[in-house]
């Protein structure tokens, strides 16, 4: 793995290329600006209700296919295919790359007003979109529904949450294949139960040690480019269709926010080896179980090698709201393509007092209605 050493973090030596179509997405009915439509999937005047296919100049070139990891530094694009422009937070630092016409007043990570246009920067061009399914009305209902059973949520809190006001951001996001190769050495224990004299049952495990071998392709790991996120939220709204993506077009991302990447792809792969060893670990404690009818496995311990590298760099679609509760800001996410909700609510203390005090009078009466039967 000596070659990772070989080419610096991300990108240093981007090439500035040629291969994207400049659109400028205007209707061709009455002239306004068109936006992608989660709805169709195609463009759609806002103005006219106008509706436009987006077309591939090759239908078998319309998916945006893995590359190779080891010669990633040799194939930096920054063509984004229409001009772009990028704005910086003054209160968070969220860095946002819009359309050069478009209006940006209010950061969609932190809700704040002090935004400002920053130079020209080249940014990579991502391979492939995974583009939004779910319009913006339908993310909020569905977030509606995810907070009202957060019981321990202030009222105050949720009313403040307000579902019209999610933004549609393209995260950056690197995926990741690999053949490995894992030798692992394991202990597993089976349980013995047993009665003794006096009736007690007891129960005793026999350890025993194992080693083996554990072959595991590794399709589309996902690695967000940035971690201005909560991991945890991110992770709760995965997955993805990341198979099924678009080659990257303009106009998948026309009238969206795209969050310019801040983790390269070396350290991005780093991050993603932990995925894998997690799921690797897993299935290997899973296989013994399986294998020797064991109760218990643990010291798992392995070794893995990576074969065949492969990548892809998309943009995946999430609809992101904030908003300050108490001096402290949240911030929740719905997954642009399957809706799933995610993100962190606050709690409200004296709610938390008053269902402890009810599970506790609860408690207490059972007890004295079984102590009186």
């Amino acid at each position: 793995m000596s070659e990772l050493n070989d080419y610096n973090n991300g990108y240093e030596e981007i090439k500035r290329t040629t291969t994207r179509e400049e659109t400028d997405k205007k209707c061709p009915s009455c002239g306004g600006t068109m936006d992608f439509d989660p709805v169709s999937g195609g463009l759609l005047c806002p103005y006219c209700g106008h509706q436009q296919e987006i077309v591939h100049k090759d239908p078998d070139d319309e998916r945006c296919l893995e590359q190779d990891f080891f010669s990633a530094a040799e194939r930096g694009n920054c063509d984004w295919g229409a001009e772009k422009k990028t704005v910086i937070c003054k209160s968070c630092g969220g860095e946002s790359i819009y359309d050069a016409l478009q209006i940006a007043d209010v950061c969609p990570y932190c809700g704040s007003n002090q935004v400002m246009e920053e130079k020209g920067v080249d940014t990579l061009a991502p391979g492939g979109v995974c583009p939004f399914r779910i319009d913006a009305k339908t993310a909020g209902e569905r977030f509606t529904a995810w907070i009202k059973k957060k019981l321990f949520c202030p009222s105050k809190a949720k009313k403040s949450a307000r579902p019209d006001a999610f933004k549609g951001v393209y995260l950056p996001y690197w995926t990741f294949d690999s053949q490995t190769e894992t030798d692992y050495t394991a202990r597993y224990g089976i349980d013995h139960t047993y009665t003794d004299s006096e009736g007690n049952t007891h129960t005793t495990t026999t350890w025993y040690n194992t080693s083996g071998h554990y072959s595991c392709f590794i399709n589309d790991q996902p690695v967000c480019g940035t971690n201005r996120y909560d991991e945890k939220a991110l992770r709760s709204i995965e997955p993805y269709d990341t198979e099924n993506n678009k080659k990257y077009k303009p106009e998948y991302i026309a009238g969206f926010i795209s969050e310019r990447y801040s983790i390269g792809l070396n350290d991005a792969w780093e991050k993603g080896k932990g995925y894998i060893s997690s799921k690797l670990e897993s299935d290997i404690s899973d296989n013994v179980r399986r294998a020797h009818n064991a109760d218990h496995v643990n010291n798992v311990r392995m070794s893995t090698q990576y074969f065949d590298i492969k990548y892809k760099y998309l943009l995946l679609p999430v609809w992101l709201s904030s908003f300050r509760y108490k001096e402290k800001i949240f911030q929740f996410m719905v997954n642009g393509e399957t809706g799933k909700v995610g993100g962190k609510s606050p709690i409200s203390p004296l709610r938390v007092a008053i269902a402890v005090l009810i599970g506790i009078a609860v408690a207490v009466g059972l007890y004295y209605l079984m102590r009186n039967k």
